[in-house]
């Protein structure tokens, strides 16, 4: 049976022989009976980033860069977050090379 956090409601653990809210730290004595780790989550990656003569086939756009003020530079787009979420654009200043993000 699945115990739940009394405090902030997510699912209690298995963790040295009490169950564990991983969210707050509440434990209490219980059963471990019925968990069971499948496996272990990986952390995320980190994002990649275009590098190199990749950059050079890459649209470009009149945007101002925020480290140099250059007025033009590459862009793409990049799934950086849930996939229900927009993606992420990216863009390279194409005079001093700069990377910057932004969201919607």
């Amino acid at each position: 049976m699945v115990k739940f956090c009394p405090k902030c409601n997510n699912v209690l653990l298995p963790s040295e022989g009490k169950l564990k809210c991983p969210v707050c730290g509440y434990t209490e004595e219980g059963e471990k009976e019925g968990y069971e780790y499948k496996e272990k989550l990986k952390r995320k990656e980190e994002i990649a980033v275009i590098e190199g003569n990749e950059i050079e086939t890459l649209p470009t756009i009149k945007i101002e860069c925020p480290k140099c003020g250059h007025t033009e530079a590459y862009w793409w787009l990049q799934q950086t977050r849930c996939a229900d979420e927009p993606e992420t654009r990216f863009y390279r200043c194409k005079k001093c090379g700069h990377t910057w993000r932004e969201y919607d």
